[in-house]
């Protein structure tokens, strides 16, 4: 660590003596010099030393207040997690404390940061960072980032070690919507960062993108958190129709098929790419034991809805927590509800349904998680779902004369597949996929729509590849390295890549392969033209 004193910590102290003297020549023109020489000697020395105590005690404070704070992060724990917020009215810097929180719930370290108190050095010592970042005016950065342009962003920086993601908030009623944080993530790309997903475009607060935002900050620490939705989403009522294994005997999790229609029979529309926002709930037996604990009756009636409907959706109050109620309204008031879980859509309307996929996860204590515990163990078949749609510009479809490469592994199938039904209404046939899982015979989801759509021309080239099977390849990157020299030609054709798949371990080593294929420019070139996306997870 530099001993060297900060521009900042100087001009603190410089701010200190400053007001000492003024502080000293008010006192004495107040009082004159009369008092000072009339007064016994030890009177103004215990003077003195009090007036010497008191301003010290000022300066620390001002100093504790100035000072470079620091996160504690234990020297034995994980790199801390740094977050960056850039605002303007402060906004930024709300979400960015909130994903520290839900980090912090995680078990994860992290250390917060304003943009101007961003250096290269502190930037080249980081693994991940997350920026929360507003753009003001026609498309301007905050004021306060204005040191990060002059001194940082002209550096010429290598910044491979560096896994970022970037919040970009604006409003599309002006000309540059959220112009500064894709600036931002440009500068990151060019001096060599991986971005852990595409940059979260947040339009006037939009409660969907900032429950998405909330939901990879879960992904980071290897399972969703359980923290209330920022913004709680409105949903409606559908049906769980159907619940299928689809993997039985397989070396990985459970993986479910998940089939559900609307309760009111009203099919809504949506495209290939967009997502739906699950609200999960707890098991009834879960239910039940926490009242069996408490002196409330489940059945009693609140607002329409017995009291065990309530807490359902709803984080179940500690033993202290409960002894604070008085009555069943006080009690289901302060509840607070559970966080929605979000999962690609592997059909379209014409199909009548919403198909999902989900690969059943568990809790460190072995218990099933909130959201696929619910989906596909606990939700009765014929009971209800509460669904709400989001829509995903950023991964919807490109005109059916585009040559289109879709690449995933596990439950990312899903999504494609619905990309791969849309191609195919549209009479699209130059489509690529390259599917990644662990065995042909057990973990070939969809497989047999996939080979219907090979054997009939609808699909130009599917690769697949099993890691457990052996073979020359292991997994999806591996096969795409296999077939750079198709990938260069598709891409120089005019193809668009859609990714989908798992954050960790897939999504960046496909990357890295098409930036081998194209180069950083040419990779660059293509995120810039749209014709580059991920959905990951």
């Amino acid at each position: 660590m530099s001993l060297r004193p900060s521009r900042a910590w100087l001009g603190n102290l410089m701010v200190m003596v400053l007001l000492g003297v003024i502080a000293w020549a008010l006192l004495r023109l107040h009082l004159g010099d009369a008092w000072w020489q009339s007064a016994p000697l030890a009177s103004q020395w215990r003077w003195a030393a009090g007036s010497l105590v008191g301003y010290a005690a000022f300066c620390t404070l001002i100093w504790w207040r100035g000072r470079a704070r620091e996160d504690h992060v234990a020297d034995n724990g994980p790199a801390p997690i740094l977050l960056v917020w850039a605002s303007q009215t402060g906004f930024a810097q709300q979400l960015c404390e909130r994903s520290a929180q839900a980090l912090r719930a995680a078990g994860l370290p992290v250390r917060i940061r304003a943009l101007h108190a961003v250096t290269a050095e502190l930037l080249q010592r980081s693994g991940q960072v997350l920026f929360v970042v507003s753009t003001t005016g026609e498309g301007d950065a905050p004021d306060h980032a204005l040191p990060f342009l002059r001194k940082v962003m002209p550096q010429a920086l290598a910044l491979p070690q560096l896994q970022y993601g970037v919040l970009a908030l604006g409003d599309r009623s002006y000309g540059h919507f959220c112009a500064f944080g894709h600036q931002l993530d440009a500068w990151l790309r060019q001096h060599g960062a991986h971005p852990l997903f595409d940059t979260v475009e947040v339009d006037n607060a939009d409660p969907g993108a900032l429950r998405h935002w909330q939901q990879l900050l879960g992904q980071l620490g290897g399972e969703a958190t359980e923290l209330p939705d920022w913004a709680p989403a409105d949903y409606l009522p559908w049906q769980l129709q159907a619940r299928h294994l689809e993997n039985p005997g397989s070396p990985g999790a459970p993986t479910y098929r998940i089939t559900l229609v609307p309760a009111d029979g009203v099919l809504p529309t949506w495209q290939a790419g967009d997502v739906v926002e699950i609200g999960p709930q707890h098991s009834p037996a879960e239910v039940e034991a926490w009242l069996r604990d408490t002196p409330w009756e489940g059945d009693a009636d609140i607002d329409g809805q017995p009291l065990r409907a309530h807490l359902a959706r709803a984080h179940l109050p500690s033993s202290d927590e409960t002894a604070a109620f008085t009555d069943t309204d006080a009690l289901v008031a302060a509840l607070r509800p559970l966080p929605h879980r979000e999962y690609s859509i592997a059909s379209l309307p014409a199909e009548g349904q919403v198909q999902l996929l989900l690969r059943r996860q568990l809790r460190p204590d072995g218990t099933p998680g909130l959201g696929s515990g619910w989906l596909c163990d606990h939700a009765a078949l014929e009971g209800r779902i509460d669904l709400r749609f989001r829509s995903n510009p950023n991964f919807h479809g490109v005109a059916a004369a585009t040559p289109l490469i879709l690449i995933g592994n596990g439950t990312g199938i899903a999504g494609l597949r619905a990309h791969l039904r849309e191609r195919i209404s549209a009479g699209a046939r130059r489509n690529w996929l390259l599917f990644g899982e662990r065995t042909a015979a057990h973990d070939f989801f969809f497989g047999d729509d996939l080979r219907a759509w090979k054997r009939d021309g609808w699909i130009a080239r599917l690769d697949t590849v099993f890691s457990r099977d052996g073979g020359e390849h292991h997994y999806v990157q591996d096969r795409l390295q296999a077939q750079i020299h198709m990938l260069q030609q598709w891409v120089h054709d005019g193809a668009t890549i859609l990714v989908c798949g798992s954050l960790q371990g897939m999504a960046p080593a496909v990357d890295a392969v098409i930036e081998q294929a194209l180069g950083r420019d040419g990779k660059e070139a293509l995120i810039v033209a749209g014709r580059y996306r991920r959905d990951v997870y």
